[in-house]
């Protein structure tokens, strides 16, 4: 078994031991400018998060080796290369430095194989002992000759392409009755119906009056709420009024029951405080006036939306549908149920990930469990009538990593291979070609391919499947905000980290900030079990009382009513 990686962590510079010339033109999958292209070729470069190369050769994965192919006669100083490869690594590792050289290590460990339970350089809070590196997997090749993949995007590119893709289109428009809206988007502005009130009412339980007091009034019950119109009031008279009743005509003012004295035997109303014209009426138009507009598009359906568009007159409202996602499941190695045991893991990300995405705005099916088997990846991918399909594990190059593989042979395009994140390497975004679609710009389902590791399919989850399902169910953006965070979080050195967070209040004169927490590595769900957030580390890391962008979780306070919400 392989320890964690240690890339995160500096050390010594050591460019004079890296591989194969990276300065070379890319293959066409995609640039850090954000340009996407088909995925076509058979043959086309892949990467994995150290920036090896490899050839895609057939449906079960790449094939490696560890160093170019030598001649036949050579086989023994092949041997004594590789020898001598993972020599160099496990020392670099010992100094906290780490190698570029090509190697299946981030197969083995970190986030190279969707389920595993490796580290990777974002897990920085655990100093545990390196392991020495695997023997190569019979068959594994590494073609030197095969051009360099492109640098993965930045994360915030990443996130970017994801949030276009998600408002490619316009967004669909449905209408829905008020009980079955909450949660849903707006499709279009909600304008009044009607003026709101939409006659002058009574605001508080108390007497009608007309010109100045004392004023004369009658027996009975007076004017109670959701009556007709009552009799213009003549100067000097009075009437009871109850709380939402219609003001008779020619009233001057409301006073309140308790700031009044009724004269029973003389039948004589007085005023205990002065009588201004129109208090504690509500006049006609004071909240809205008809057509006048009362939320605009793109706002999510609350509990409080629905009460205004109900006391504004609709039954119904146009709302953008909940986009629909399909949750696959890989990895021969999980179990649904029961303890770990004899190299099998519990499936962690089968029961978060439904809840998750509701909490998103989609609307979610099942967890459908494949294990490692391509053909039942391709099946299930033609077959899925969703907007979103959502995988888990099978994202690098391992020998049972098949995403790419299946999404070159359907001809997905790829619109993000990879992200400078940690952790969350090896994520994907592609969109598939509908059903029988053979030529032009895929425009059937999204894909978004998640690491398999807990932590890291997180990552993915935000850097990607949010701001792709914002889009798509036509939310707004999630606001950037930053946050002082109180304590140095250590960076990788060229790629954005994101760290599990929790908000503190100030204490006496202090700023809010958030607290970084502990268990952060890619395979762990401690940290993120109690955050609110995750902290966007720059590359480098930070220094304590730094300010860092925050990205909020979706059931913390901050974020919209939804029915999938944790509120």
């Amino acid at each position: 078994m392989t320890g964690p990686d240690r890339s995160g962590l500096t050390g010594p510079d050591r460019s004079g031991l890296t591989g194969p010339d990276r300065s070379r033109p890319t293959g066409p999958t995609h640039d850090p400018t954000g340009t996407t292209h088909p995925v076509r070729d058979s043959t086309r470069p892949t990467h994995d998060p150290t920036g090896t190369t490899h050839s895609v050769r057939d449906a079960t994965g790449p094939t490696h080796d560890p160093a170019p192919d030598p001649a036949p006669a050579g086989r023994g100083s092949g041997l004594a290369h590789e020898e001598a490869e993972r020599a160099v690594e496990q020392a670099l590792a010992l100094v906290g430095g780490s190698s570029r050289r090509p190697s299946l290590r981030w197969e083995a460990s970190g986030e190279g194989r969707g389920g595993g339970t490796g580290s990777d350089p974002g897990d920085l809070t655990e100093a545990l002992p390196e392991a020495p590196a695997p023997a190569d997997r019979p068959g594994s090749r590494v073609r030197s000759s095969a051009p360099p993949p492109p640098s993965p995007l930045s994360w915030d590119r990443a996130r970017a392409a994801a949030a276009r893709a998600g408002r490619a289109g316009p967004p669909a428009t449905i209408r829905l009755p008020l009980d079955r809206a909450l949660g849903h988007v707006l499709a279009e502005a909600l304008g009044a119906l009607t003026d709101l009130p939409s006659f002058d009412t009574s605001a508080m339980d108390g007497w009608a009056v007309a010109g100045p007091g004392p004023w004369a009034f009658g027996a009975g019950a007076g004017l109670l709420a959701g009556r007709g119109p009552a009799t213009a009031l003549p100067d000097g008279a009075a009437v009871r009024i109850a709380t939402g009743a219609r003001v008779p005509p020619d009233t001057t003012a409301v006073i309140r029951s308790e700031h009044a004295h009724a004269d029973e035997a003389k039948g004589l109303l007085h005023a205990l405080r002065p009588v201004v014209a129109g208090q504690d009426i509500r006049p006609r138009g004071q909240e809205c006036r008809s057509g006048e507009q009362l939320v605009p598009a793109g706002t999510v359906v609350t509990p409080a939306v629905l009460g205004l568009a109900a006391a504004a007159g609709y039954d119904a409202l146009p709302a953008v549908p909940r986009p629909r996602v399909d949750i696959l499941v890989l990895g021969d190695e999980l179990l649904a149920s029961g303890l770990p045991h004899d190299g099998l893991i519990r499936d962690a990300l089968g029961p978060m990930l439904g809840p998750w995405l509701r909490a998103l705005g989609a609307e979610v099916s099942g967890p459908r469990r494949l294990g490692d088997d391509a053909e039942a990846l391709r099946e299930a991918l033609t077959a899925s009538d969703a907007d979103l399909i959502v995988t888990t594990g099978g994202t690098a190059s391992g020998p049972v990593d098949h995403v790419h593989p299946v999404l070159d042979a359907l001809g997905a395009e790829l619109l993000v291979d990879g992200a400078a994140v940690r952790p969350g390497h090896p994520m994907l975004l592609a969109r598939l070609p509908v059903p029988g679609q053979s030529r032009g710009t895929p425009d059937g389902p999204y894909l978004v391919g998640l690491p398999g590791n807990p932590l890291a399919a997180v990552s993915g989850l935000l850097t990607l499947a949010e701001p792709l399902l914002a889009g798509l169910a036509g939310r707004p953006a999630q606001d950037a905000y930053r946050a002082l965070v109180h304590a140095e979080v250590h960076g990788h050195p060229h790629d954005t980290r994101l760290v599990p967070v929790v908000h503190r209040s100030g204490r006496a004169g202090g700023r809010d900030h958030v607290a970084p927490l502990r268990y952060n590595g890619p395979a762990m769900l401690r940290g993120i079990a109690a955050a609110d957030g995750l902290a966007v580390v720059p590359p480098g890391g930070v220094r304590s009382g730094t300010e860092v962008e925050i990205l909020d979780l979706p059931w913390a306070p901050a974020t919209p009513w939804t029915e999938g919400c944790f509120t």
